[in-house]
């Protein structure tokens, strides 16, 4: 059982502006690409404190092979009679709502989550996001890499089954809860960031013929251990950058756009239809960039920062995708649109 210590809380007044509770989650999937399924979740609600409220846990039914079994040691088997997961997504739903999601390295389970329920024509009742990756830097933790094992160790706390989801959660949970307070104490604006159900999606096609797959159990050709969004290799665009985007202007091909945090459309489906308009498509964001596309403009991720230091131009996805409908050709100055 989870250990609460809030008995004995810091007299240090709560900030006001802090989340009156929290869902400290984790999946473990099949894999790391869009196609992947969840095959177990766990859930640890907190109070706006970080003390616990409440556990659960789940097996679920991925429909398809159960991806790296050397890790969280799901066979097919084991998983056959588990839930489907439109089966336990009310019940999900209600250990999220109202609460923030917690995660280490959040932008993963979230995207999971996200996808499921997309999956199942519903829609997770979250808001807001707080990965505890962003916490620890934020904090400045003498960590000497980004690991939840890391993490744990810095506070004491003893793992019992590593990628177990039930376990990962109460070791998060256990860990979470001194960060918050010590965020707390110094009056840290915590690095939440906006939650984007998926409202158009696609799964992609397995990559490999059923005879490969079987021939090695739990393999799947879409995971990576580094990474949870393979790496796409576009054609360069042919177009040159015409210069930043001018409020109430139509794009230009050639143009610059950046993309941060969640899309109501699937990401990648996002960037092919920015690459099929001729726009490029930019991983960061510089002084070159012609526009920075979000829904959480005042979010504190490294684009929004730096898109606010250059004066890159930011609109939200539903104008981008207004906008796409009519992209300038090449070459065709709009009056107003500075050039490069």
């Amino acid at each position: 059982m989870l250990e609460d210590h809030t008995a004995a809380a810091s007299p240090t007044p709560w900030p006001t502006a802090y989340p009156e509770g929290y869902a400290v989650v984790d999946v473990e999937t099949t894999g790391l690409a869009r196609d992947d399924r969840i095959v177990s979740a766990a859930v640890y609600q907190l109070d706006a404190r970080g003390g616990v409220e409440d556990q659960w846990y789940t097996l679920v039914n991925p429909q398809r092979d159960p991806g790296p079994v050397w890790i969280h040691g799901l066979t097919s088997e084991v998983l056959a009679d588990a839930p489907l997961f439109p089966e336990i997504a009310g019940e999900f739903a209600r250990r999220l709502d109202g609460r923030v999601l917690v995660a280490h390295n959040a932008a993963f389970d979230w995207s999971m989550i996200a996808r499921e329920y997309a999956r199942a024509s519903a829609a997770a009742p979250v808001r807001q996001r707080l990965c505890t990756i962003a916490l620890s830097k934020e904090l400045r933790l003498p960590l000497p890499n980004h690991k939840l094992e890391s993490l744990a160790a810095h506070y004491g706390v003893v793992q019992q089954r590593a990628h177990h989801a039930l376990d990962d959660a109460r070791v998060l949970a256990e860990a979470f809860r001194p960060s918050l307070h010590l965020a707390a104490e110094t009056g840290l604006r915590l690095p939440l960031l906006a939650c984007q159900p998926l409202t158009e999606w696609s799964d992609g096609p397995a990559t490999a013929p059923a005879a490969t797959r079987s021939a090695r159990v739990g393999y799947q050709p879409s995971y990576r251990p580094t990474t949870w969004r393979p790496s796409r290799k576009r054609p360069a665009c042919p177009h040159p950058n015409p210069g930043r985007y001018e409020s109430g202007e139509q794009l230009i091909q050639g143009m610059r756009v950046a993309f941060s945090g969640d899309t109501s459309i699937d990401r990648e489906l996002l960037e092919d239809r920015a690459v099929d308009a001729g726009l490029h498509v930019a991983t960061s964001v510089s002084r070159l960039t012609s526009l920075l596309v979000t829904n959480d403009p005042d979010s504190p991720t490294s684009k929004t920062t730096k898109a606010r230091s250059f004066g890159t131009p930011v609109i939200d996805e539903a104008a981008f995708i207004q906008l796409l409908s009519h992209v300038t050709p090449a070459g065709t100055q709009q009056p107003g649109t500075k050039g490069a």
